[in-house]
């Protein structure tokens, strides 16, 4: 039996896991993968409060998770299948059938990369279809790549590959990017980046050696075009990872998990923190506020009911 248990291993559940453990509640986190979730695919990151001159993605994940660690935080590895309720008991089923029982629930699962659904996509995912430029980028040195998208994500990892393309096609719908004005700046500087506005993918062709070319269309004139790229790398925006939740709490009409400002969600002893919950911003350092919040919320739901 735990006191807590934090479902997801990025900042926001390691947050969490540093505060509960702190108030030595007994604290399990279970991350199906590896602990620092999509940070621990970010080269660097220059807004986290504390680094003047920026710090490494996985190197912030790891002091995190070491920091947490140090206050007896437990973390396994393993992927939630499902959430039950029996009265104040919470129990947690992996896909292996391990089972664990909980006062209460932190859910910080975050999200995933929403896929483009275009013809091509499928095929090619993998053989030139990404949607990290960290971890794939160096596979495409001297290549011309297409980048869709226009917000933050797009554009900073745009600017990533440039360290090893020819050319990065930043592919937008709008006729002006989303990022953040010092992010623009730099893309607007580098001279291997060009712009493609106004203009939504429909289609990514090859062949058995992997993508070649991507079909584009403009939004003003309904003309289509193609660029020769060797890959195609995809930030249009995320999908939260709610899956085994079912009906369990209340989600908002694109399936975020509704909180109010203590990270309570619909039901009794089950929070969420990061970027699985509706909020406007969706960065590091929020992820690690709804972190502490959630912390300290749960343990207060623990004292008033166990």
């Amino acid at each position: 039996m735990y006191d807590v248990i934090i479902i997801g291993g990025g900042p926001a559940g390691l947050t969490a896991g540093l505060y509960t453990s702190r108030a030595r509640l007994k604290t399990l986190l279970i991350e199906k993968a590896f602990t620092g979730g999509q940070v621990m695919t970010t080269e660097w990151v220059e807004n986290y409060p504390g680094f003047e001159d920026g710090i490494s993605g996985p190197e912030l994940s790891q002091k995190m998770e070491k920091q947490a660690k140090k206050f007896g935080l437990e973390i396994t590895q393993g992927s939630v299948l499902d959430v039950s309720l029996d009265d104040k008991i919470k129990k947690i089923t992996l896909e292996d059938n391990t089972q664990y029982e909980t006062r209460s629930i932190i859910l910080a699962t975050g999200s995933n990369p929403r896929p483009l659904n275009i013809e091509g996509e499928d095929k090619y995912r993998g053989r030139g279809v990404s949607y990290c430029a960290t971890c794939d980028g160096a596979f495409f040195k001297g290549e011309k790549l297409a980048v869709i998208g226009g917000g933050d994500s797009a554009v900073e990892e745009g600017l990533f590959l440039t360290k090893f393309a020819e050319t990065v096609y930043i592919v937008h719908r709008r006729d002006r990017l989303r990022a953040a004005k010092v992010v623009q700046e730099r893309a607007f500087a580098n001279p291997k980046i060009k712009f493609v506005w106004n203009a939504v993918p429909e289609k990514i062709s090859g062949d058995d050696s992997g993508v070649k070319s991507i079909h584009i269309k403009n939004l003003l004139t309904g003309e289509q075009s193609s660029i020769d790229v060797g890959g195609v790398f995809i930030y249009i925006g995320y999908n939260p990872n709610i899956e085994f939740l079912k009906s369990l709490v209340d989600l908002n009409k694109n399936n975020y998990i509704l909180t109010d400002e203590n990270m309570s969600s619909s039901s009794p002893g089950i929070f969420a923190a990061g970027d699985v919950r509706a909020k406007p911003l969706k960065q590091i350092a929020t992820a690690v506020g709804d972190g502490a919040t959630a912390g300290v919320a749960a343990e207060k739901y623990i004292e008033e009911n166990f």
